[in-house]
């Protein structure tokens, strides 16, 4: 048995978004191929369509920014199938989709993404995050991995440690840039060769990960969510960045997916243990 954790972040561009944050969400290998059709059924349902047809992809900048608010808001909750209908006419038609279909298609991103973490909630996903509150401070070595991946690599491990069976886990993320991919398996190379806790998680966590395209794996485009969600909404003691009030609702849906768990670290007491951390 294994653990597929996809990997993603928001923030790093250093523009608009509030927190860095790197997310990660695990799914059990034998529940995968299943939620993935479940995906495809809830975008037809939405959209009437695959959304990504002819270029588009499925991100959260484009479904839970202002303007999918604003636009979702014109008009009452327009209700199925004519609400799926007009989503479909806006996608097909483009710039010249009317204001009905516009207001429809707004209001299908929001209602996939929220049934995208109900279902993720039924096929028992876990969500993991290490959110930098303080990027200043994060060390500059190149040669080290970043203190967020510690962090996220760490709390897996934590999950994995404790299900039944000794489940290991793959490590699978947004693809980068050839150079930055290099930098990032030298990276984890020396964290979990060189290192007494790296090569402990290695146990567990399969070090060698592997690097696909966003708008080809559905895996990504949920974490894609969950870190956009953990950047602009959710907020614990140390984020004092005020954050969008008409993304709670979301947030509330991925609150519960996260994994708590308990070690005895130093004194030997134990100490409670988060998925999703401020670094």
């Amino acid at each position: 048995m294994a653990y597929f954790l996809f990997i993603d972040e928001s923030g790093h561009d250093h523009r608009n978004s509030p927190y860095e944050v790197l997310a990660g969400v695990a799914i059990m290998d034998t529940m995968l191929w299943e939620l993935v059709k479940e995906v495809h059924k809830i975008e037809l349902g939405c959209f009437g369509r695959r959304y990504r047809h002819d270029g588009r992809e499925i991100k959260a900048t484009n479904f839970l920014n202002r303007k999918t608010f604003r636009l979702a808001s014109q008009m009452e909750p327009i209700g199925l199938p004519e609400r799926t209908e007009w989503a479909k006419q806006a996608l097909d038609n483009g710039e010249n989709a009317n204001r009905n279909q516009l207001t429809a298609l707004a209001q299908a991103k929001l209602s996939y993404v929220n049934q995208i973490f109900r279902l993720c909630r039924r096929y028992y996903c876990k969500v993991f995050a290490a959110i930098t509150t303080a990027p200043a401070r994060m060390p500059a070595d190149a040669s080290m991995l970043r203190k967020d991946y510690v962090y996220l690599f760490e709390r897996f491990y934590y999950f994995l440690e404790d299900m039944p069976g000794e489940p290991r886990g793959i490590i699978v993320f947004d693809e980068l840039d050839k150079s930055a991919s290099h930098i990032l398996l030298s990276q984890m190379e020396r964290y979990f060769q060189n290192t007494a806790k790296g090569r402990a998680r290695s146990s567990r966590i399969i070090p060698e990960p592997f690097f696909v395209h966003s708008d080809l794996t559905t895996g990504i485009q949920i974490v894609d969510f969950v870190a956009y969600l953990f950047s602009w909404s959710f907020r614990v003691a140390k984020m004092i960045k005020p954050g969008r009030e008409e993304l709670k609702e979301f947030v509330d849906l991925i609150k519960p997916m996260r994994y708590k768990t308990t070690r005895e670290i130093g004194d030997n007491n134990k100490h409670l243990i988060w998925s999703v951390t401020p670094v």
